[in-house]
């Protein structure tokens, strides 16, 4: 297995460089096909066998040997292929960790893969995989440090610099969703259960689920967060309110991130991502918590929306490597 990812689309490749990207989802798995330039070649995908590790293994390869012997790659042998995992790889054992997909926790997943493939595989958390899509050619394309945001059902982030994604040492960086909510003050006071174990971490105030949550226990009224938001954009004052304290919560946590890393660009994704007033209102409200005169970091919505983690995994291989 190898980690690490490079850099987008190169000039100078002596051969074109064929990838496949796969991201290993908890409903679907797909499969996509990209050349040097971006484009898109084939796309496959099938629902992910549920609780059932070797099928999904089965799954995975099925899919690599369905778009390599399509009509797009036809006769040009191999592809590399990058692999979105949830979770992430364990330092200590090589074993998957974090994983929302409990069966792939402990197991040597990376070395299944590649002994099933007959090849070396790069792999990433999808977090990660978002980030480096919109770092190499997406909304960050062309910025040194992109810090990419997935804001949906859970909460997670992927750090890229200089085109290659930063893992760590423990292979957690950029998972910034499991820290505290900064700064809390008496309106983040219900501190809400985290399935890590914790409470009150930025994924509790920040994802999907948790902007209804939060909808709830200030209104009574139950609301999915399209609904919020919609409600919000309609004039409703219980919706914009709440919208705003995502704002502003969303502010403090962002905050946290640009005086620690210090990005050019943080790229939003996920489904809360496509909430407008997010773009206006958050960095305007992130100022005050940032140790600097002015913050120049630019805050983006995503260019590849539900494609950015499986082309993000198919740019794990570089334009020679």
């Amino acid at each position: 297995m190898k980690g690490g990812a490079g850099a987008g689309p190169g000039a100078g490749d002596a051969q074109p460089v064929l990838r496949i990207g796969i991201d290993l989802g908890g409903t679907k798995i797909e499969a996509i096909a990209i050349d040097d330039a971006g484009r898109e070649l084939a796309r496959l995908r099938r629902p992910t066998p549920q609780g059932d590790y070797l099928a999904t293994l089965d799954a995975i390869a099925g899919l690599v040997e369905a778009i390599e012997s399509g009509p797009a790659l036809a006769g040009s042998g191999p592809a590399r292929v990058g692999i979105g995992t949830p979770g992430a790889f364990s330092s200590a054992s090589g074993r998957l960790k974090n994983s929302n997909s409990t069966c792939l926790n402990g197991r040597e997943l990376a070395a299944d893969l590649e002994a099933k493939l007959g090849r070396s595989l790069r792999f990433a958390n999808d977090a990660n995989c978002f980030a480096l899509s919109e770092a190499v050619d997406g909304a960050g394309a062309g910025a040194p440090v992109v810090f990419g945001v997935i804001l949906g059902t859970g909460v997670g982030g992927g750090i890229v610099v200089d085109g290659r994604v930063l893992e760590g040492r423990n292979s957690i960086a950029g998972e910034w969703g499991h820290n505290p909510l900064p700064l809390m003050d008496g309106q983040d006071s219900a501190r809400p259960a985290c399935y890590c174990g914790r409470r009150g971490c930025v994924e509790t105030w920040l994802s999907g689920p948790a902007l209804a949550a939060d909808h709830r226990r200030a209104t009574g009224r139950s609301l999915s967060s399209v609904a919020v938001a919609s409600g919000a954009a309609a004039g409703d004052p219980d919706c914009a309110a709440t919208l705003e304290r995502y704002c502003e919560r969303a502010a403090r946590a962002l905050a946290g991130v640009i005086n620690l890393l210090d990005p050019d660009v943080i790229v939003l994704g996920g489904g809360v991502s496509n909430i407008d007033r997010l773009y206006e209102r958050i960095p305007l409200l992130w100022g005050p918590h940032v140790f600097s005169d002015r913050v120049d970091t630019r805050l983006v919505r995503n260019r590849h929306g539900d494609s950015s983690g499986v082309r993000g995994a198919a740019w794990l291989w570089p334009a020679q490597g």
